[in-house]
C-alpha cells in the first residue's frame, strides 16, 4: 500500500519541523541528561548506503520473546535505558530503533524514509535474532505515538513474520491536522478518509493479535484516535487498554502497573514458538 504511494510531498520543512523536532526544530531541547552511546547496548543498522540507524537491544534472555519498538518523535534510543528494565522484568527483550538524525544515527528523517527505513530495520532485526540464537526468532512490533506509523506499516506488510502488534498513544489519522490546510499534490490519495497512508486504513488488513494502549486524557493524540484504531483493527484477537487519568507523556508512569501487566499478558498469551 504505502510502498506504492509517493509520500515525498510530505517532506516539506514546515511539516518536518513538527514531526521530527529533535532534528529540525530550533526551539526543541532535551530537559534531562542523555546517557552516552557507549553506555547503551547498541546496534547499528544500515538502511541505505552510507546511512546507519542506531538501535538499542536490552536482553532478558535468548529464550524470551522480543519486541521491536519504534519510539515517539521527542525521544531517542537513549531515553529507553530506564524503560527497558521494566520490559526485562516482565520477561521481554526490548529492541528500540531510532530515526535518521536521532541519537547517533546518520542523515535526516523524512516521512518517506520513516516508512522505508522501518522495513530495513525489521529485516536486520530478524537477522540479529537468528544469528545470535534467539528463540523465538519472530518478534512483536510496537510503536508509540509517531512510532505507530512504522509499526503499523510493518504489521501490514509482514504480519506473517510477527507474533503481534502493540500500539501505544498511536494516531489513527497520521496527524492529518498538521497538513490539512496545506495545498499538497496527492494529499487526497494518501491522506483522505480512505487514504493509503493512514494507520486506520492499514490496520483493517492486520490479522495478527493487536493491543491498543492509550491515555484517557491524551492532549496530543486524543483517546478517540486510540479507540478508532481499535475499532478499525482487522484482528479477531484484539484488546484496548485506556489508562485512567493519563496524558500523552506520562502514560507509562501514571498507569505503570496496568501498562506493563497488560503488555506482559499480551506477549505471554500470543508469543510465537518458532
Amino acid at each position: 500500500m504505502s510502498d506504492q504511494v509517493d509520500l515525498s510531498f510530505l517532506d516539506r520543512p514546515e511539516i518536518l519541523e513538527i514531526v521530527f523536532p529533535i532534528v529540525y526544530s530550533p526551539f526543541y531541547s532535551f530537559g534531562y541528561p542523555q546517557p552516552s552511546p557507549a553506555d547503551l547496548p547498541g546496534y547499528s543498522i544500515e538502511v541505505e548506503e552510507g546511512i546507519k540507524i542506531s538501535c538499542g537491544f536490552w536482553v532478558k534472555g535468548k529464550e524470551y520473546p522480543s519486541i521491536l519498538y519504534f519510539h515517539g518523535n521527542g525521544e531517542t534510543v537513549a531515553d529507553h535505558n530506564w524503560v527497558a528494565p521494566l520490559y526485562n522484568q516482565k520477561g521481554i527483550n526490548l529492541f528500540v530503533a531510532d530515526y535518521r538524525g536521532y541519537g547517533s544515527s546518520d542523515g535526516k528523517p523524512t516521512i518517506s524514509n520513516l516508512i522505508g527505513d522501518a522495513h530495513a530495520v525489521f529485516k536486520n532485526f530478524r537477522e540479529i535474532l537468528a544469528k545470535e540464537g534467539f528463540l523465538p526468532q519472530v518478534p512483536f512490533v510496537m510503536g508509540r505515538s509517531l512510532g505507530s506509523i512504522p509499526a503499523i506499516e510493518l504489521a501490514f506488510h509482514h504480519q506473517d513474520e510477527i507474533c503481534g502488534l502493540i500500539i501505544e498513544s498511536g494516531t489513527a489519522n497520521n496527524f492529518r491536522g498538521l497538513w490539512q490546510y496545506l495545498d499538497l499534490p496527492g494529499k487526497e490519495t494518501a491522506l483522505g478518509e480512505e487514504g493509503s497512508f493512514l494507520n486506520k486504513v492499514k490496520i483493517r488488513r492486520v490479522r495478527r493479535p493487536t493491543l491498543i494502549i492509550h491515555g484517557e486524557y491524551d492532549q496530543i493524540i486524543p483517546v478517540t484516535e486510540g479507540k478508532e484504531l481499535y475499532e478499525s483493527s482487522g484482528a479477531q484477537d484484539k484488546e484496548i487498554l485506556i489508562i485512567p487519568g493519563a496524558d500523552h507523556n506520562d502514560i507509562m508512569m501514571t498507569g505503570q502497573n496496568l501498562y506493563f501487566d497488560m503488555i506482559e499478558k499480551f506477549v505471554s498469551t500470543n508469543h510465537c514458538t518458532g
